[in-house]
């Protein structure tokens, strides 16, 4: 069964009156879905209190809870204080700052930044700008717009050409497909993919049509121009010499007519592309929204969307998407109803034996936390709590490390972060940059110098883990931690308590409990 056979008999599908659920709200029927799913395989209990709410501030504030919070949440009795922690966090200032570092490296993976662009993204998440609306001015950025031009950053960055390189517009053509689409059809650039048999050339050859006639227009914004393609793009695979011939298209969509003089193909791609019948479209932007929020896509890997890569979950993907036309693709209503589900709160923790399969979302996931939500996390969990809550010297300690926590906790440019993986690097930063160590060191209501004035281990114990690694120790990590302390200071010349418990602190910071979220 081909993609194009799939979209007829999907169409009516996503094109339906109403698909308002009846019975159960779309939390309810997503955790009935993976429950019948699993079958016999047993599902996660809900985590605790502590793991939700760290959880839920990276999710939706890109940094850890701060110690007031945490005791906050721990001591409310309140059934629904999960519900209202997601409320409040996705009604916060914090969500679209939180979203806009999300979507940075989601759309340009690393490739570089643009106040134009942050602009942009920051507006449109303040705005809750639907999905479709936001693809539609990325892939068709206008210039006579403040607070939208400058989402022609996704084009002129990968448009800048390095030294005697040529433009790479297959490049670019292909991030189209992978981000908007989810299918990767870079291989089906000079043929048909060998291996996908969804993929044909035709598909790479006809938004290439498109893109290969754009070009960097100078200013002082991100700004593209478009040369109007007057003919039909021909190319030939490398394994047939027959020639063939197409205009503007959309993947597996129907050919546009080569637009006249005065037309643009970009903005033909931008009006269809992101359209509620683009079953590809609206299922992608689904199943990226649930990796961001359960730490696997229900199709994965998320841009080899085709026959042979089925989602694990048909049923729940087909659901997902319905009810997010249905919802004009509200963004922040998707996540909501993610965050309310028992699927989004299980445990990460095996009980016993081998975990079950990840496909199944019958356990917690363990995800990566970005270098931005390391950073802010490391510097409130370390500093003074009033300096930190002062956004404008929080931005500046960030901006001032952000280079150095690139480097360390980030991918290359043109890697998708999409995977947990411990480096030397990361390792190698924490332990021996100045800028880094610095962090600990004692400093006016900084962590270390308010922990070393409390004089109960146990309850610089419980201090010290509430605020960095958001839970109470156990009783042997309150052991260990007094036991470190008299230790340290007894055999350890002319060291006072202080340093020990910047050592206690840097271990936790340092652990891989700390750098995910779990």
């Amino acid at each position: 069964m081909t993609i194009r056979t799939i979209w007829v008999g999907c169409a009516a599908v996503f094109l339906a009156a109403s698909t308002q659920l009846q019975a159960a709200s779309l939390h309810e029927e997503i955790d009935r879905l993976i429950a019948a799913k699993a079958g016999m395989t047993p599902l996660a209990p809900a985590c605790d209190d502590a793991t939700f709410l760290r959880r839920a501030y990276f999710d939706f504030a890109g940094r850890v809870p701060r110690l007031e919070e945490t005791q906050k949440f721990l001591a409310d009795a309140a059934p629904d204080k999960r519900t209202k922690l997601i409320d409040e966090l996705l009604a916060g200032p914090e969500y679209p700052r939180r979203m806009e570092e999300l979507f940075h490296v989601v759309f340009m993976e690393r490739r570089g930044d643009n106040p134009e662009w942050s602009k942009f993204l920051r507006a449109s998440f303040e705005a809750n700008k639907p999905w479709d609306q936001l693809t539609r001015e990325i892939i068709h950025p206008v210039a006579d717009d403040a607070n939208k031009r400058g989402a022609a950053f996704f084009h002129t960055r990968r448009l800048e050409k390095s030294g005697q390189e040529t433009t790479d517009y297959p490049g670019l053509t292909r991030d189209i497909g992978r981000l908007f689409m989810g299918v990767d059809l870079q291989c089906a650039q000079c043929h048909d993919h060998l291996f996908i048999s969804d993929y044909k050339q035709i598909d790479f050859q006809g938004l290439l049509t498109v893109f290969a006639n754009t070009s960097i227009k100078g200013g002082d914004f991100p700004a593209i121009a478009e040369k109007p393609a007057a003919t039909k793009l021909e190319f030939a695979s490398v394994f047939k010499d027959v020639k063939q011939t197409t205009g503007p298209r959309i993947p597996f969509g129907t050919e546009f007519d080569v637009p006249p003089a005065t037309g643009s193909a970009v903005a033909l791609v931008a009006a269809a592309l992101p359209a509620p019948d683009n079953r590809l479209f609206v299922q992608n932007a689904v199943n990226r929204l649930w990796f961001v929020m359960m730490g696997r896509g229900i199709i994965h890997p998320l841009d080899l969307q085709h026959a042979d890569n089925p989602p694990s979950h048909p049923e729940l993907l087909a659901l997902l998407s319905r009810e997010f036309v249905a919802q004009k693709f509200d963004i922040k209503w998707l996540l909501r109803e993610l965050a309310l589900s028992a699927t989004y709160a299980r445990s990460t923790e095996v009980a016993s034996g081998e975990p079950p399969p990840v496909e199944l979302f019958a356990i917690g996931i363990e995800r990566r936390l970005s270098a931005e939500q390391l950073l802010r996390s490391m510097l409130i969990a370390t500093g003074d709590p009033a300096e930190t809550k002062d956004e404008t010297k929080l931005v500046a300690a960030l901006t001032a490390l952000r280079p150095k926590a690139l480097k360390a906790f980030a991918n290359p440019p043109k890697e998708p972060e999409d995977a947990y993986n411990t480096t030397v690097q990361e390792a190698l930063t924490l332990l021996n940059d100045e800028a880094f160590q610095k962090l600990f060191e004692v400093k006016a209501a900084s962590l270390t110098e308010r922990l070393a004035k409390i004089e109960d281990p146990n309850q610089l114990a419980e201090e010290l883990y509430l605020t960095i690694l958001v839970r109470r120790p156990t009783e042997e990590e309150r052991a260990e931690v007094g036991k470190f302390l008299t230790q340290f200071v007894a055999e350890a010349a002319g060291k006072q308590k202080v340093d020990a418990v910047r050592y206690l602190a840097w271990a936790l910071v340092a652990s891989t409990e700390f750098s995910i979220n779990h």
